[in-house]
């Protein structure tokens, strides 16, 4: 069980971080933190509609991975905790 705990762990800090990433890669819509930051002056450098369709798929995917290892975890060290008692 202590070996699963530690892939998990190490897993979700891997997903956390490239979670992270695929989310700053996504284009600005205009009007939030993305035009403060310069992301209203990159309009004519866009990427293409297929690059953003897969991003938005990995980040998904990514964001889904992300929550089932979190509940994966989370039922480990409940589950490990009550049997110690």
């Amino acid at each position: 069980m202590d070996v699963l705990q530690v892939i998990l762990q190490i897993l979700l800090g891997i997903t956390s971080l490239l979670l992270t990433l695929l989310i700053l890669l996504h284009k600005g819509r205009g009007g939030g933190l993305s035009d403060m930051f310069g992301g209203g002056m990159s309009s004519g450098l866009s990427s293409s509609g297929v690059a953003e369709r897969n991003l938005n798929r990995f980040t998904i995917i990514l964001g889904i991975t992300w929550g089932v290892v979190i509940i994966g975890l989370g039922l480990i060290m409940r589950f490990a905790s009550g049997g110690d008692s």
